[in-house]
């Protein structure tokens, strides 16, 4: 199963703003830094920018910058910018009918986890990028 790092890739672009101290940085740039192509650099930032958190300017020269100060931005604000999926997700497997565990586990595992998401979420939310940054530097 691949794992889905748009989150982790949102937030690395976002300190990478944030650290920039308001001032404009190119695509490129900030693609070199997480070492991807500047094409999904800016399809990432086009779903920061339309929440809000990030400011684009088009063009030969275009760059982007932080909407807002990364003290205002929480990482749930990230998470659900770049439509992150669920942290966990139950199979697709058939229902075997002659089993009950096969027949009752999906609705109880929903359940579970939905807490485990309301959770997660709750905590992302008190997580500011610029406590992420803070965090960087002390390192």
């Amino acid at each position: 199963m691949a794992n889905n790092v748009q989150f982790s890739i949102a937030v690395h672009i976002m300190a990478g703003l944030a650290c920039r101290g308001g001032k404009d940085i190119k695509s490129g740039d900030l693609a070199m830094s997480v070492n991807t192509s500047p094409s999904f650099v800016r399809r990432t930032v086009a779903k920061l920018s339309r929440a809000g958190l990030v400011k684009t300017a088009t063009g030969k020269a275009g760059s982007c910058r932080l909407a807002k100060d990364a003290k205002d931005i929480s990482l749930l604000d990230i998470y659900e910018a770049v439509d992150a999926p669920k942290a966990f997700s139950i199979h697709g497997y058939a229902e075997q009918k002659g089993c009950a565990v096969s027949c009752h586990i999906k609705a109880a595992l929903e359940k579970a986890l939905a807490k485990t998401q309301k959770a997660m979420k709750a905590s992302l939310a008190e997580i500011s990028l610029a406590q992420i940054v803070s965090d960087m530097k002390k390192k």
